[in-house]
């Protein structure tokens, strides 16, 4: 038996994250994931953002190229951890002038 293809090469998308084939085969498995928002004010995006920038493990390889953890997050619009952190804190509280 084969693994999921979001747990391959052929279910992840080489900017980070998953793509719509990796998205599928997540969701035959009882999960319910989405494609990223990569801008604007959603909720799922702060989440993300702040979640992931709080993540453990570095952002680089030793040999300079990019972790999975970095390219997702550029893939929601962050450019970095620390960035992530800031941009989750500005879309929330901007969330949060809108409800009132």
């Amino acid at each position: 038996m084969t693994t999921p293809a979001w747990q391959r090469k052929e279910g992840q998308n080489p900017k980070g994250g998953l793509n719509a084939k990796g998205r599928a085969s997540a969701k035959a498995q009882g999960s319910n994931l989405k494609p990223p928002v990569k801008s604007g004010n959603n909720p799922r995006r702060a989440s993300f953002l702040a979640r992931m920038g709080s993540a453990a493990g570095p952002e680089r390889k030793p040999n300079g190229e990019p972790t999975r953890l970095l390219l997702s997050l550029q893939a929601w619009g962050a450019s970095s951890k620390a960035d992530a952190k800031s941009k989750a804190a500005a879309i929330s509280a901007r969330n949060k002038t809108k409800k009132k």
